[in-house]
Order: structure tokens, then C-alpha cells, then sequence
């Protein structure tokens, strides 16, 4: 039945609250989708006033037997893993129609997406869609965000001291963004890290119909291939323990495709789309997804590695580092005004040339980032970020806006600063939103 709920005692503030609140002002209902154990039910509850589970109890009978009952309680209502019983969304729809035009009645929360074909209806129009991450550095204490992403899109920016210990680093990688592990060390934190994979690919993955030993297996091999845009024969390969004599069958390629779809409607991986400027062609770009996780410990837990090991194996370490960059800027970057539905992006083109991060807004404003562990390596990237610069506006009938700024985001690091040539070099401690 439906329970009375106000704010969670001790709740920590997220950034994806003021996008819920304005929301709620818009949308008959909202949905906010993440994956498992991100902070979605306590964030809904902060902006809620009652609440029905689901999955607690005798709720799922009950909701099953009649979607409707999810709905009654004090408004807006919390309905959490909703996806459990698909029809909710419909029912939820109807709802809305019949409100009157009425804003802020439910708010929905999914830990994984249903199938297409469970749900009758988009929900354009009356839905509105959030999608929500694990904390950022910025949200759990452990960035100053004294440099705004938001506000280097203005042109604000100021120097700032940060804090340069790989040690915490490497731990901040190890233990995640999870609400419920801030403050664990970090050999505490992957043994809830491990259970919670595990339960992932036992439960989660086998109520969409996946085989939870392709799908571990799977979730090893992006690991092992992390940050890069793996074929599926390269995945195939892993899974199936293929050697070079011969290449995966189409049925095993299959497999891991429909496998790797199976980690995304469960939010384990966040897959990152290349960007195409205006003045490029799509022939000559790379635009296969690339596969992050949304957590850098759950990459960390599947290769079997420690802080410790992170600090024995820096190319590792690096593309782990690199896991936590992406979370953030994701966060920071869903934030902005005008971010639109997918702001975050990666480039790459037939030359090679590169950036590891693009944000581009609904009013086409961007912005490019390399991402390098040591700021040692900042020249190269910093080079490299211009180059990518004058070559999207050598073509002066371009569409190709000039970038709003071009950043290096670093682990360590002492300072923020901007070169001379208008790079920004920023220690990822100092980023916020």
C-alpha cells in the first residue's frame, strides 16, 4: 500500500535536483531511470510525498493484479521499480490525460528499461525523462567544483589549487560514486561491489531473458576493453574464449550484442555515441558507441584489481580514471541549460585525430576534452585539442561553431590553470557543475 514519505533523513543534496523539481512543473509525471542503487528512490522521495514499492511486500501481487494501485497516495507519488509491471506505464499515461492538465502527479523509478514491446506508448508529452548517475566527486564532498562546467560555457573562470594524492585517487576509483559506500574503504567497498554484480547478473539480467554467464562474461570483456569502440567479434573473441584460427560465428556475435543491450536497459554500461560536427561527413567518422561503465568500480571489480593494483598497472589505472571522468562530465553536463537529451559525446575521425569527451548543447555550443591521469601528458593533449580545433573551422563555410572552450581534465595535478594557447588544464577535484 502506499506510504506517507517526506524528505530522507541525512539525504544528500544531488545535482539532478533542480532538474526534477522543474519537472515535476512540466510533466504529468516524470521518470527517473538510473542504474541500481545510484540515489533514484531517495532522490524521489526528497521531491515526493508518498510512495508505493513495488517490490516490497505484497505490492508486486497486488500491482500485477491491477496497475492502478501503484497510483493512489498523497501527490507527487513516488511509484519505485516500476518497471517490474510494465503496464504501470500505460496506466500512469492515461492517468495524466485525465488529469486535466494537472503536473507533478508520479514520479517513476526504474533501475532497467522493459523490453519495447511491454509498453504501449512513448509517454511523449506527459512523461518527462531523467536519467540519473552514481555521485560525482562534486556531489560526494570530494571535488571543491570550483571550476563550473556551466560556467566555463559563459567564459568564467578563475584559478584554483587542487588536491594531487594518487593514493586517494586510486580509492575514489575503487569505492564509486554509490551514496551507500561514501565513506567505506575502499577493500570494504568492492566486496559490496562484487555482491552487487553478482546480483546484477543473477536476478536482473535473468528477469530480461539473459543468460547471466554470457552477460558477466560480457561485462568482463568491456572491461578488459574499456573506453575503446570494441567490435563485436573483439567482445565474441573474450566471451566465447576464441582463438585466432577462427572467427566468431554470427550467432555468437549475436549473443554478446544482444547481451551488451541487456548491461544498457540494466544502466550497468553507459554507452557513449561519437559526435559528428556539422562540416564532417558521418562517412568519415567513427560513431559506433563507446562502452563506460556507469560506476569506474564496477570495471575495477570485474578486472579483479585494487587500489593497490590500480597503482601497479597505470595504463589500467588510466582507463579507469578515465571511467570517473565520464561519469562526471555526464553528470555535470546533463545539468547545463539547453544540455538536450544526450550532451555527451566522444570524437574521432578516419585521420585518427581524437578528443575522449565532446559536450554539445541544443543550441550548438560545444566543448572537447582529453582526458589524461598524470597532467604530465597536458602539452600532448593540449596540442592535440587544437588541432582538432583548426581543422573543424579550417572550411570557413562550415556550419562548425568555434568551441565554447577546450579543456584537459587531469587526476592530479596542483593547480587549475589556462595555457597560454586557451587550453584549460583542470585536476578532475576541482570540477563541479
Amino acid at each position: 500500500m502506499a506510504e506517507p514519505t517526506t524528505r530522507p533523513d541525512g539525504y544528500q543534496k544531488r545535482i539532478v535536483d533542480p532538474e526534477i523539481e522543474r519537472y515535476l512543473n512540466l510533466f504529468g509525471a516524470v521518470e527517473i531511470s538510473g542504474t541500481r542503487w545510484c540515489g533514484k528512490t531517495w532522490s524521489s522521495l526528497a521531491h515526493g510525498s508518498s510512495v508505493t514499492y513495488v517490490d516490497r511486500g505484497a505490492n508486486l501481487m497486488l500491482v500485477q493484479a491491477d496497475p492502478s494501485f501503484a497510483l493512489s497516495g498523497e501527490k507527487p507519488h513516488v511509484i519505485d521499480e516500476w518497471q517490474l509491471v510494465p503496464p504501470v506505464w500505460d496506466v500512469v499515461r492515461h492517468a495524466v490525460d485525465d488529469s486535466g492538465g494537472a503536473k507533478g502527479l508520479w514520479i517513476l523509478t526504474g533501475s532497467s528499461t522493459p523490453a519495447s514491446d511491454e509498453t504501449q506508448h512513448s509517454g511523449a508529452g506527459r512523461i518527462g525523462r531523467i536519467h540519473m548517475h552514481p555521485m560525482a566527486l562534486a556531489e560526494s564532498g570530494e571535488s571543491s567544483a570550483s571550476v563550473s562546467i556551466a560556467g566555463l560555457f559563459e567564459g568564467r573562470f578563475a584559478p584554483c589549487s587542487a588536491n594531487p594524492d594518487i593514493e586517494e585517487l586510486a580509492h575514489l576509483c575503487v569505492r564509486g560514486g554509490w551514496p551507500a559506500l561514501q565513506g567505506f574503504g575502499s577493500s570494504d567497498a568492492q566486496e559490496v561491489v562484487h555482491s552487487y554484480l553478482s546480483d546484477i547478473f543473477a536476478q536482473s539480467i535473468s528477469r530480461m531473458g539473459g543468460d547471466p554467464v554470457i552477460a558477466e562474461r560480457t561485462a568482463e570483456s568491456v572491461a578488459r576493453n574499456l573506453a575503446q569502440a570494441a567490435t563485436l567479434s573483439t567482445l565474441a573473441r573474450d566471451v566465447y574464449a576464441i582463438d585466432d584460427n577462427r572467427e566468431p560465428t554470427n550467432d555468437e556475435d549475436q549473443t554478446v550484442s544482444r547481451h551488451l543491450n541487456l548491461l544498457a536497459r540494466a544502466f550497468l554500461l553507459d554507452r557513449i555515441n561519437g559526435w559528428v560536427p556539422p562540416s564532417r561527413s558521418p562517412k568519415r567518422m567513427r560513431t559506433k558507441p563507446k562502452n563506460y561503465f556507469a560506476d569506474p568500480s564496477l570495471a575495477v571489480a570485474l578486472l579483479g584489481m585494487s587500489a593497490d593494483s590500480l597503482m601497479q598497472d597505470w595504463q589500467t589505472f588510466g582507463l579507469v580514471f578515465e571511467n570517473l571522468c565520464m561519469r562526471d562530465l555526464a553528470v555535470y553536463a546533463c545539468a547545463l541549460p539547453q544540455a538536450g537529451a544526450y550532451p555527451l559525446h566522444y570524437y574521432r575521425d578516419d585521420s585518427g585525430l581524437e578528443a575522449d569527451a565532446v559536450i554539445e548543447r541544443a543550441d550548438g555550443s560545444w566543448a572537447a576534452f582529453e582526458i589524461k591521469l598524470s597532467p604530465e601528458k597536458a602539452d600532448e593533449a593540449a596540442t592535440s585539442l587544437m588541432r582538432l580545433k583548426r581543422k573543424l573551422l579550417k572550411n570557413s563555410k562550415a556550419r562548425t561553431r568555434e568551441p565554447s572552450f577546450l579543456a584537459v581534465v587531469t587526476g592530479t595535478g596542483e593547480v587549475a590553470y589556462r595555457r597560454p594557447d586557451g587550453v584549460f588544464v583542470i585536476p578532475i577535484r576541482t570540477l563541479g557543475a
